[in-house]
């Protein structure tokens, strides 16, 4: 049975041309290997795999290789490049700091740069994992490492460079190490199992290019694991699932299908059946979230290119763009936004997830009752004008008006042809009556028609006349949905939360709340409360700005020095009774 080598070591690069995904670092490294301007100290930082340890002994390799060609790669051939590669080179020294972080250590790997190589032009020292030197490490190092000899090469790698102290930076030529795209893993991925004789769903390469996250140490490890866990040396979309225990986005197609046909029922049975396969809910709407945006971003062509998905998935996210409205997705992202920042918080979790789900199925029917509004809004302001202007006409002699506190439309109304002897006044409606919003529509009479002149023809139905937007009126309409609240659902938080004090500015309600619980209780009954309101009033948009700040907020009193307070406050006698009596306030 041969011994079995992880992909990871295996398949390790050796060149810089077998580099993944890091071109900027390798062809620098190369001009400077040409034009021989090589730094003192290097500085690789970057996330984990993606390739800094390996590029440091490339380099290192290279430029003490004797048959360095054109190409400025390693020969593999002479005496430096086989003893590397045996492990047994003089020249090249490894020092892992995060177990050998003491000034001892320190002091050893000067200790050791003093002497020359005995075969070799340089002498490299790898410091690898360089954040976890202590301070007094560092300190020892910096003089060193700002004048080493001529022949000696300092390369650090970290994953944290935040740490490195800025004396240390200034003194490195630093390169960063990009994430490596997943297409570019994916690709690498098929070269391996084309090598390795496995069978491999290109699919299946994009997802574990995507779940590695950028590391393709980490990308290298799942395929082995996915390798070991097949039985006929195939991988398949499928088995990868199963086996990295991934949530398919087949699963977000599908609800999002069915929020956008406004199916309570078919979303809810579709979280039910994520959960039974074992996947948390926070994974859930994190994910849901991810597929908002990338529907989000496949709206215009220029953004399509910010997917990170498979050819096949990008063709399905285009497809159900083309479908999604853009305002539904917005406040879609809106909404599942803030069942992420409180999914913690929540005690019912899958209850918590089901009211957003529930929330973001009914956008389609508040979306689609707000487009009606601004349409009828619309219709409405082109009409008024019309209706403002007499009509002329041989068989219309009266034009009525209105004398209601509020302008009203004026209505034509058909009479018999004007005569000398029977001339038609003006007549003018009671405020009580309802005036249509359009002209009532005639032909020209054949027979003439005697109408009183106190008759209204009104061939419409009565229609609410919506009301001028006034603070004392919004606060009327706004106690009003609150006591109505109270009736239907017996919330303390929703009723104290509507009890707080508001203002109103340029037809946005501001008002200012205590604590958190508030602000969700507001953001509960939000279309609730702008459709009662925009029913009420006359005004194309209406928005609510909430935001918690106690200190602004007034506070009743609750003690009992605090209710006397109050009470002294707006009768200053009080304080001269407490004092005449000899009186205290009981705490």
């Amino acid at each position: 049975m041969d011994h079995f080598v992880v992909s990871a070591r295996k398949y390790r690069p050796v060149t810089f041309d077998s580099v993944v995904g890091q071109s900027h670092i390798t062809t620098t490294l190369k001009n400077a290997i040409r034009t021989n301007h090589l730094a003192q100290a290097f500085l690789f930082c970057g996330p984990r795999g993606v390739g800094k340890t390996t590029c440091a002994r490339i380099l290192a390799k290279t430029i003490n290789c004797q048959n360095l060609g054109e190409d400025v790669e390693a020969c593999g051939e002479c005496e430096s490049c086989v003893s590397f590669q045996n492990n047994a080179s003089f020249n090249i020294h490894e020092l892992d700091a995060a177990s050998n972080n003491s000034v001892e250590d320190i002091r050893n790997l000067i200790d050791q740069v003093r002497y020359p190589p005995q075969t070799g032009k340089y002498k490299i020292y790898i410091i690898d994992e360089v954040h976890m030197l202590s301070q007094a490490a560092f300190n020892a190092f910096l003089k060193t490492l700002e004048e080493p000899p001529g022949y000696a090469i300092f390369i650090l790698a970290t994953t944290e460079k935040h740490k490195i102290l800025p004396t240390i930076l200034s003194r490195c030529q630093i390169f960063d190490f990009n994430r490596i795209q997943p297409r570019d893993i994916a690709g690498h991925l098929e070269n391996i199992a084309s090598k390795e004789g496995i069978d491999a769903d290109k699919e299946a390469l994009e997802l574990i290019g995507q779940k590695a996250d950028g590391g393709l140490r980490d990308a290298l490890s799942m395929f082995d694991l996915n390798v070991t866990f097949s039985t006929d040396s195939r991988l398949t979309y499928a088995a990868v699932l199963e086996n990295l225990h991934i949530l398919d986005y087949d699963y977000y197609f599908k609800v999002t299908d069915a929020l956008s046909a406004g199916s309570i029922s078919k979303s809810l049975v579709l979280f039910d059946e994520i959960l039974r396969k074992g996947f948390d809910g926070h994974l859930f709407v994190v994910g849901l979230l991810e597929h908002f945006r990338n529907l989000l971003v496949c709206k215009d062509a220029i953004t399509v290119s910010l997917l990170q998905v498979s050819e096949s998935a990008e063709r399905k996210y285009l497809e159900q763009s083309r479908n999604a409205d853009m305002s539904f997705l917005l406040s879609a992202l809106s909404i599942t936004s803030q069942c992420d920042i409180h999914y913690k918080a929540a005690k019912n979790q899958r209850l918590h997830v089901e009211l957003c789900l529930m929330k973001l199925a009914n956008l389609p029917n508040v979306l689609q009752l707000n487009s009606l509004a601004a349409v009828d809004e619309t219709a409405k302001k082109k009409v008024e004008p019309e209706l403002k202007t007499p009509h002329t006409d041989t068989s219309i002699t009266t034009e009525v008006k209105s004398i209601a506190p509020e302008p009203v439309a004026s209505v034509a109304v058909r009479t018999a042809p004007a005569t000398e002897t029977s001339p038609v006044k003006p007549t003018r409606l009671k405020s009580t009556q309802l005036i249509p919003s359009l002209p009532v529509a005639y032909q020209p009479a054949q027979e003439s028609v005697k109408v009183p002149a106190d008759t209204i023809v009104n061939s419409n139905p009565p229609k609410t006349v919506l009301e001028e937007l006034t603070l004392e009126k919004l606060q009327m309409a706004w106690y009003e949905f609150a006591e109505r609240r109270r009736q239907q659902y017996n919330s303390t938080t929703e009723e104290i939360t509507l009890r707080k004090e508001f203002k109103l500015a340029d037809n946005i309600i501001e008002i200012v709340l205590d604590n958190d619980h508030q602000l969700d209780a507001i953001q509960s009954m939000r279309y609730d409360l702008l459709g009662f309101l925009k029913s009420r009033f006359n005004v194309a948009k209406l928005e609510i700005n909430a935001r918690v700040a106690p200190q602004e907020v007034n506070r009743m009193p609750y003690t009992p020095a605090e209710k006397f307070n109050y009470m002294a406050e707006k009768n200053p006698h009080l304080l001269n009774l407490k004092q005449a009596l000899g009186l205290d306030v009981d705490f």
